[in-house]
């Protein structure tokens, strides 16, 4: 592969079933890597950042450049060790170890926050990595959109009957974390008018088929709301600071209401009234004006989904630390807004079940289509066949072949090793196995994933770097640990892995370790919280938890 060109844009992920690394673990990580750069996938690849206000897949382009020519020459008894998007050591390690280690964002608990960072960031010395993009295993919208329809799917069963027909639903953003909602509105028979500051994000997500309509017009757009048998979902590009307000003071009635932009990130991600991305993007911590006007519009923006749910509508945050952001902004009424995870996904968690994924590094789609087939004949359940089903009609293609999947305890190491034999076998090239950093034990965010835990470990942090442990110990092929990823600097801890099937014994060893010990170490947080569900799963699969078991033989 030959040097990054000057003009700013990463190279093609290599196709097919040929090496240009040393080892297929490498070559993983490499297209990996590339594929959250890949301009069908990434947000603004130009400037490295893969989704989430500026979450980047490397710290500069230099680093970038050191890190493709480190994996190409990667041996199988190596180590690449990547600081805040930047290579900094190969070490000698053994073909058992992950082949890269990888930590984004992390700052001593004090210095923990925006302010600080800033200045390091500024200064060269550390990255914004989010979750998957510095831990390269983002696969575009579809890698959220499995949250993003479980929540929907419960506020519909908790407040609807089962179903959010005849329903509407007030949203805003369209980014690599939001782009979802309006098909996981839809696809629970609900509609969404969802307001997205950026015309060209927004046109791209209709492009792609994750919005139905697209309009600049306040008006036309509640025109095709109101129309009966019109589209479900449409996005209108404008600031919601100005809707929101806007919909408020002319009496639009909404069932449900919500918010997905970058509000983690009020210097790069909000952008105030007035303001364009552009504007955002190049935004300094120092422009004291431009931070009073993202405050000023947050506060608007907010005040307006406290108004619509006093008047009946059901509100909650969807991760983005919008409530803290609005309450140091001086609104008033934010702790009526529930998290979405506590209100809605805490159960599917707590039963130490997850977002698992994997790409088909070829870049074949049979590839993606024989190993769902594969998946449908391990696992089974009516409910995973109906989601493939409908992945495969309704999902876009975003890069690499990609699809996900929620899977617990005993059925992602099964699926992995089936996985790893096809490989084996010929009947697909090698694949990439992991999971999203929002798994039950691999995130402390205690607005989001571990809001309002049974005993009250929202804020402890041990959980994620445990699994980062354990998976280097088990040998992942990739460990990457994060700060602030969905909710912002200071405010999570998290981590990701990955591992290569690629047919081999060591690669069957791997997945064996990992993909059993992984989820059980999920389990083990959620029964040690004292969630009922967890501790079921704990009896059921003989996990040994030696402090619950001590509490069981005390009882």
């Amino acid at each position: 592969m030959g040097p990054i060109s000057p003009g700013r844009r990463a190279p093609r992920v290599p196709g097919g079933r040929e090496l240009t690394c040393r080892g297929w673990e490498q070559e993983g990580a490499l297209r990996c890597l590339l594929n959250n750069l890949d301009p069908a996938v990434a947000e603004r690849p130009e400037d490295l950042v893969v989704y989430g206000g500026h979450g980047r897949a490397a710290r500069n382009w230099e680093s970038l450049h050191g890190i493709v020519d480190a994996l190409e020459r990667l041996e199988d008894d190596q180590t690449l060790i990547v600081q805040s998007g930047k290579p900094v050591a190969v070490l000698p390690t053994h073909a058992d170890a992950p082949r890269v280690l990888i930590s984004s964002g992390m700052l001593v608990p004090a210095w923990s926050s925006w302010e600080d960072f800033w200045a390091l960031e500024a200064a060269g010395l550390t990255m914004y990595g989010q979750m998957t993009a510095g831990g390269w295993f983002y696969i575009g919208t579809q890698g959220i959109l499995g949250f993003t329809y479980e929540t929907f799917r419960a506020v519909a069963k908790q407040h609807f009957g089962g179903t959010l027909e005849g329903r509407r639903v007030l949203t805003a953003g369209l980014g690599g974390m939001g782009g979802a909602q309006g098909l996981g509105v839809a696809l629970n028979g609900g509609r969404a008018l969802i307001v997205e500051v950026d015309p060209q994000r927004a046109r791209r997500r209709a492009d792609a088929g994750w919005v139905d309509y697209v309009t600049d017009d306040y008006r036309s757009a509640l025109k095709a709301l109101e129309a009966p048998g019109g589209p479900s979902a449409i996005a209108l590009v404008a600031n919601i600071a100005d809707v929101a307000p806007r919909l408020v003071r002319e009496g639009v009635e909404f069932d449900v209401v919500t918010d997905q932009t970058a509000a983690h990130d009020l210097l790069h991600g909000y952008v105030p009234s007035g303001h364009t991305p552009e504007d955002a993007e190049r935004a300094s911590a120092d422009d004291h004006a431009y931070r009073a006007a993202v405050r000023d519009s947050l506060a608007r923006h907010v005040s307006a989904l406290v108004e619509l749910q006093a008047r009946g509508a059901i509100a909650f945050e969807y991760g983005n630390n919008l409530r803290a952001q609005a309450r140091d902004a001086g609104v008033e009424g934010t702790e009526a807004l529930p998290g979405f995870v506590a209100a809605y996904v805490r159960d599917i968690l707590a039963s130490g079940v997850g977002p698992y994924r994997w790409l088909a590094l070829t870049g074949d789609p049979e590839d993606l289509r024989r190993s769902e087939d594969a998946l449908m004949d391990v696992i089974g359940t009516a409910s995973l066949r109906k989601w493939i089903t409908l992945a495969r009609e309704r999902l876009p293609q975003q890069g690499l072949p990609a699809r996900i999947c929620w899977l617990g305890l005993g059925e992602r190491d099964a699926v992995s090793r089936r996985f790893n034999e096809l490989v084996a076998e010929g009947q697909v090239g090698p694949l990439a196995l992991g999971r999203d950093h929002m798994d039950p034990a691999s995130v402390a965010s205690p607005s989001r994933e571990t809001e309002g835990m049974l005993d009250g470990s929202d804020a402890v942090a041990d959980w994620p770097i445990l699994s980062a442990l354990l998976n280097a110990a088990q040998g992942a092929s990739w460990v990457a640990v994060g700060n602030g990823g969905g909710v912002g600097i200071g405010q999570s801890t998290h981590s990701g892995m990955v591992v290569v099937a690629d047919g081999s014994e060591r690669a069957a060893r791997k997945i064996d370790r990992v993909f059993w010990t992984d989820p059980g170490l999920g389990v083990a947080r959620y029964a040690d919280a004292g969630y009922a569900p967890a501790i079921a799963k704990a009896q059921e699969t003989r996990l040994d938890l030696p402090s619950r078991n001590g509490n069981q033989e005390q009882t």
